[in-house]
């Protein structure tokens, strides 16, 4: 991560954020762990979802290590400036979050599953910051492909609020929303941390249990 920056607290108003940029960022044609494509259109029987957890390297790493997962993908999303870098993500003036795109299939790994996945992994009570990032890339975040994952996910948050108030936390700040337009980051930061199996990861939940 690029520290030092990401620290804006509050998402920028269209009118403040970074101008949109024209050049779509390339992106490999294959996962260097699973071997699937990076891109669809999927297989039909496939489903994705979209989190946000704060530094996406170790979300990615700890998805595409499940199961079912089919392909997995780094990006922006959530925010206004259309094909914006790292950089720009960097400076809270695109109001995207720092998010992973997780392709997998259902018959062999559940929805809930995910969801159990996400909410342990993470603390998802501490707004614009997860652990030592702040800015406002690294909130929590669940973007939705279809209404029966926002009525799951709205439901999960629901019954895991009552497992973090037990423990002694305060309440989720998590945004649930159908899935904004994804935006691929660059090709460094794609499975980051099989390339660099030593690299940065903040991840950390909070010892709270979620039951579906």
């Amino acid at each position: 991560m690029i520290f030092g920056l990401g620290k804006k607290l509050t998402l920028p108003d269209a009118s403040d954020a970074l101008p949109d940029r024209a050049d779509v960022m390339p992106v490999a044609s294959h996962h260097l762990v699973t071997g699937n494509p990076m891109q669809g259109p999927w297989p039909a029987h496939l489903e994705q979802i979209v989190f946000g957890m704060g530094c996406f390297w170790g979300v990615e790493r700890l998805f595409w290590q499940q199961e079912g997962v089919w392909s997995t993908a780094v990006g922006y999303a959530g925010g206004l400036t259309a094909n914006a870098t790292y950089r720009d993500v960097c400076t809270g003036m695109t109001g995207h979050n720092e998010v992973c795109l997780v392709v997998f299939d259902p018959s062999v790994i559940k929805f809930d599953t995910l969801l159990k996945l996400f909410w342990e992994s993470h603390d998802p009570t501490q707004g614009m910051r997860q652990g030592p990032d702040q800015g406002s890339q690294y909130r929590s975040g669940i973007y939705t492909s279809n209404d029966e994952q926002f009525n799951q996910a709205t439901a999960s948050q629901t019954n895991y609020q009552q497992a973090l108030k037990a423990q002694g936390f305060g309440a989720i700040t998590t945004e649930i929303m159908p899935a904004p337009t994804f935006y691929y980051a660059e090709d460094e930061h794609q499975q980051y941390l099989h390339k660099n199996p030593g690299g940065y990861c903040s991840m950390k939940g909070t010892g709270a249990v979620c039951v579906s």
